[in-house]
C-alpha cells in the first residue's frame, strides 16, 4: 500500500514538472517562430570551449519578438549531429 502511494505521488510530481529541456539546433537560421520567453540552444561553434549559445525571445515589439543571445555553460555531453 505504501509503495503504491509513493509511486502514485511520484507520477503526479513528474506530470506537473515543466519541460526543462531546451530545444537545440545547429544554426541560428534554423530557429523559426521563436516565442516570448522561449530559450533555444544553438551549437554553431561561436562560443568558447565548454559553452553553448542560448537564443531567447526577450521582448515583444510591433514587428515581432526581439532575440538576444549569450554564451552559457554547456551542461551535458556535446551531441554529434550531422551537419
Amino acid at each position: 500500500m505504501r509503495f503504491s502511494l509513493l509511486l502514485l505521488g511520484g507520477l503526479v510530481l513528474f506530470s506537473l514538472m515543466p519541460a526543462t529541456r531546451a530545444d537545440q539546433v545547429a544554426r541560428v537560421q534554423d530557429i523559426v517562430n521563436l516565442r516570448l520567453g522561449q530559450r533555444i540552444k544553438v551549437d554553431d561553434g561561436t562560443c568558447p570551449a565548454g559553452q553553448i549559445k542560448e537564443v531567447s525571445g526577450t521582448k515583444m515589439i510591433s514587428t515581432g519578438i526581439v532575440r538576444t543571445s549569450k554564451c552559457i555553460p554547456r551542461l551535458g555531453p556535446k551531441l554529434n549531429r550531422p551537419r
